[in-house]
């Protein structure tokens, strides 16, 4: 079908989805991106958020912490550092999201303490799953 194209989500704990797909909505670290048939070639990185997929069955939402996409006029394969169903996320989930932030960022502050890339980027991260949380309806304090 010349209006779909392959598209695969992987984790490292398994693969998550492999379907012929209309559009996938990514959320890239330079914005919001939406990847069609014929898209040219593109590499991302993946903020934490929200990767919605509109497929024939109709709209698929996944919820991403990092990872990348790599777009080509075929398809889109999305490597994600941890993936897990929207429909799948509870707040235990979110607690369990939220922690390794957060100790990532005192990690990076304690590491890289007067080097501001380092930590903006971590706290940025933070930042994000806070912002997710909020778009889910999940508590994700900081």
């Amino acid at each position: 079908m010349a209006d779909t194209m392959q598209f695969d989500l992987v984790s490292p704990e398994r693969r998550l989805a492999s379907a012929q797909v209309v559009s996938v909505q990514i959320p890239g670290t330079d914005g919001e991106l939406t990847a069609m048939p014929g898209h040219s070639a593109t590499i991302t990185t993946l903020r934490p958020g929200i990767l919605t997929v509109d497929g024939p069955d109709g709209p698929s939402e996944y919820v991403v912490t990092g990872g990348f996409a790599e777009i080509t006029a075929k398809g889109v394969s999305v490597l994600a550092e941890r993936a897990i169903a929207k429909s799948d996320m509870t707040q235990e989930t979110m607690d369990e999201i939220m922690e390794e932030a957060k100790n990532t960022y005192s990690k990076v502050k304690e590491e890289f303490e007067n080097e501001a890339g380092p930590v903006d980027d971590a706290a940025r991260l933070l930042s994000d799953m806070v912002a997710m949380g909020a778009h889910m309806g999940l508590t994700a304090e900081e």
